[in-house]
């Protein structure tokens, strides 16, 4: 009895490891109903490819990989392997790229597409003779091809009417695919319905000659593309072809092309640039808000993150300096208190702060929380006349994590209080205008900066601070900064600081008559 139930114990936890595998069609696939043959697989040490491969699929399917529920994101891909039709590198392009992606949130389905049928037992030589002109002929390939199309539209449209099924967003579903994958994925991107319209397309190395592009619609999906300059199938300028096709048409699209790696790299390790193809479409998942918590940190970014964490306000940054002020009294001192707007000031405009003898306390990238902390060493301590505080467009751009819009607002307050109750007078200072984030295009701030600004002028109005209005100043017809002010939409120009110097330089001098 012990061991019947040892050995329902392991059947049971075999089971459980299984990923769960979706019937595509409800009965035969259409086009093939008379297929009759089983699916084959070899093993990566039976075959010169050295990876597991699947060939002579008749019935599609989608495997699911489905993210543990404390990282999943609601986001959903169908992964198309690669194999010119005739087989399927199901570990490299498929099932590697699954458990990638599932660790990041990502709800995952391989889909084994319809295959060309391989008579032999040598699916590799029989892909290698239609290369050469030496196997099917056209007219089956061009068939075979056209129902891999369609499986791949199918999985689309079974995701999405299951997204409830898998806590799916049913507007962040994707596709994306290797080489003849790739083909399949790409051509989701072209003459697609509501149901299987992919949210977002990765061709990666694919196969898709001009004479596969069609018109692209006004709603076609972002494209991210990965392809080698020596790949040895000269399938390189297909990817280009689709990254200007894109840009032209005036969709987003990003193009990785590695010098080195050939065709069919996948989820192999050569050591060589192209081992991190993943890590960049994780990245860009996560630029564009596709899905969150895939982006991966190099090490640059990592030890920014150590730095970071040792000293979140980055309060060492400027403990020197103002040690040496301390030292020296000086009862008309003024401190611009900031982010890279008020950093890149003297960077630009250095005259205007030795002349006026100002104290640029600008940091990049700061948001107000880690201002507010540090707003005692770099402000108070220094015992200055006026303080003027610039800030919020860190904090919409969300660059330490989501604030609300009131307490970015309640952090300018409480510098604004910190400062009157060290008898230092106040200029708050709007937002720059801004329609745009760079760094995070995902993100429209016009409406934020906007309300932002309305907040803080209402509440210097009601406790008689001087405020000082860069926004009307400064904001285009778009509510945007212009190119003559601006290169890249929120940082000045020296032709942007020029107007913002008057106008702080008034507040300053009427903050300096206040009682």
């Amino acid at each position: 009895m012990k061991k019947i139930l040892i050995l329902l114990f392991f059947i049971a936890s075999i089971a459980h490891a299984q990923q769960k595998v979706i019937q595509l069609y409800n009965g035969a696939a259409p086009g093939s109903e008379n297929w009759s043959w089983d699916e084959q697989f070899i093993a990566a040490d039976k075959n010169m490819f050295k990876t597991n491969i699947v060939y002579n699929v008749s019935k599609p399917t989608l495997t699911v990989y489905a993210p543990d529920a404390s990282v999943a994101n609601g986001t959903a891909i169908v992964i198309c392997p690669g194999g010119g039709f005739h087989l399927l590198s199901i570990n490299s392009e498929g099932i590697d790229v699954a458990t990638w992606l599932a660790k990041r949130g990502v709800t995952c389905f391989v889909l084994k597409y319809r295959l060309i049928h391989s008579t032999s037992n040598d699916p590799i030589q029989d892909m290698m003779n239609m290369i050469n002109n030496k196997g099917e002929s056209d007219d089956q390939t061009k068939n075979v091809i056209a129902m891999g199309i369609s499986d791949g539209r199918e999985a689309i449209t079974y995701v999405r009417k299951h997204a409830a099924d898998y806590n799916i967003n049913p507007d962040k579903i994707g596709i994306i695919g290797f080489s003849a994958g790739g083909t399949v994925a790409a051509s989701s991107a072209f003459n697609y319905t509501a149901d299987n319209k992919p949210d977002f397309v990765a061709p990666i190395y694919p196969f898709f000659p001009d004479s596969m592009q069609t018109a692209i619609a006004a709603d076609a999906p972002p494209m991210f593309l990965v392809a080698a300059s020596n790949d040895q199938l000269g399938l390189a300028p297909h990817s280009v072809s689709l990254y200007n096709k894109w840009l032209s048409s005036k969709h987003s699209a990003e193009l990785h092309m590695y010098v080195q790696g050939g065709h069919g790299f996948g989820m192999r390790t050569q050591n060589i640039p192209t081992d991190s193809w993943i890590d960049r479409f994780g990245d860009w998942l996560q630029v564009m808000n596709i899905a969150k918590g895939t982006a991966s940190p190099g090490d640059e970014q990592v030890d920014r993150m150590q730095r970071t964490l040792k000293d979140w306000p980055n309060i060492q940054r400027y403990a020197d300096d103002n040690e040496k002020l301390k030292a020296v009294e000086d009862k008309k001192r003024v401190v611009f208190m900031g982010n890279s707007i008020t950093e890149g000031w003297k960077n630009n405009d250095s005259s205007f702060f030795i002349n006026n003898d100002y104290i640029d306390r600008g940091i990049s990238g700061q948001t107000t929380p880690q201002m507010l902390v540090r707003f005692r060493e770099d402000v108070i301590n220094l015992k200055p006349a006026v303080v003027t505080i610039l800030a919020g467009i860190n904090d919409i751009a969300q660059n330490t994590g989501p604030i609300k819009l009131e307490d970015t607002y309640g952090n300018i307050i409480s510098m604004a209080e910190l400062a009157k109750a060290n008898n230092i007078k106040v200029v708050i200072t709007s937002t720059l205008p801004a329609n745009a984030i760079p760094w995070r295009t995902y993100i429209h701030p016009a409406d934020s900066v906007i309300a932002l600004n309305k907040m803080l002028k209402a509440y210097a109005d009601k406790n008689k601070i001087i405020f000082v209005d860069y926004y009307s100043a400064m904001v285009d017809d778009q509510k945007g900064l212009p190119k003559t002010l601006s290169n890249d939409g929120v940082h000045p120009t020296l032709a942007g600081y020029q107007v913002m110097e008057p106008l702080v330089q008034k507040g300053i001098a009427d903050a300096l008559k206040q009682k």
